[in-house]
Formats: structure tokens, sequence, C-alpha cells
């Protein structure tokens, strides 16, 4: 799995997918479209301060609420590389890497990262770096089957070459 590194967005506890895609943009069908209205009910100066790349830092029970795959897709297609939390509402864990977006349980790591540092994640080491502060965390890693999955996009697309690769 690729490691991801990039710039922190810090955000609090029970962030929940009514924030990170408002249900009144549901039926936009563009995905481009739809990622423009991330994280605005929240964070309205979220599209300027993220680029391609950048690091989510969320407390407990990130993506609670509504059970949307929108949520974790409009991160995706934002740009964030990587969401760090201290914990995930499940069902949103598990949308996440059904689309292939990397996510990671750390809570040290994200009571400690700060809004503003570079943070470097190594999947296969289990090990989180701040470079802004010069830390490292460990984390959980993903069993090679997830750690594929991820990288190749999400749950539809792994099938997909497996099917094609058997026939």
């Amino acid at each position: 799995m690729k490691n991801a590194e990039g710039k922190c967005l810090k955000y609090g506890d029970n962030v929940d997918t009514d924030v990170i895609i408002p249900a009144r943009y549901l039926a936009i069908q563009d995905r481009e479209e739809l990622a423009k209205h991330a994280m605005e009910d929240i964070d309205d100066h979220f599209r300027q301060k993220l680029n391609r790349g950048d690091i989510l830092i969320a407390g407990k029970n990130f993506g609670c609420g509504s059970s949307r795959e929108h949520a974790p897709q409009v991160l995706k297609d934002s740009g964030v590389s990587c969401i760090i939390a201290e914990s995930f509402a499940r069902i949103f864990y598990r949308n996440a890497i059904n689309i292939g977006l990397a996510i990671v349980e750390s809570p040290d790591a994200a009571k400690e990262i700060q809004e503003g540092d570079t943070v470097e994640v190594d999947f296969t080491e289990g090990k989180i770096f701040n470079r802004s502060s010069g830390k490292s965390y460990s984390m959980a890693v993903f069993p090679p089957f997830l750690q594929d999955m991820i990288d190749k996009g999400g749950l539809i697309s792994f099938v997909n070459e497996r099917m094609q690769s058997r026939s």
C-alpha cells in the first residue's frame, strides 16, 4: 500500500455524515461537482485549505450518523489521501475501505497532530510520522487483502480485477 503524505486539517469529535456531505446535495450525480460541497457545513474554507493528498485528523466517532457512501467518496474525490481519527463510526469505516479511502485509528496521533502539520503514514510498517513535530506513532496494519483493495481503488475494482484474472 502506498504511503500517504500531506498537510493536516483537523476536526473534532462526532463529525457526522450530514456535515461531511449535506443531504441537500445528494441528488448531484457528478462526483467532481458533489466534492465541491464536502465539509462545507462544518468548514466553509475546506476546499480552499485542502490540497490533493492532504490528511484529515479527527476525534472520536468520525463519520457517525446516516449511512451514506457519499461521505467517504466526497472526501476521497476532494483529494483527501487518508483520515486519522481517534475512532470511526463502523459503517463509515467499512464504506471508506469499500471505496478505497485509507483510514487509520490512532488515538494518540489524532489528539497530538495539529492543523497544518505535515504527516507521513506508512501503511506497510504501521507508522505515522509527524514531520512538523518529529513524533512517531504506531498504528495497526491492514491485512494484505485490504491493503490491496484500497490500492486498487476499493471493493468494486478489487473484485473486477479478481474476476478478470480468473477468466
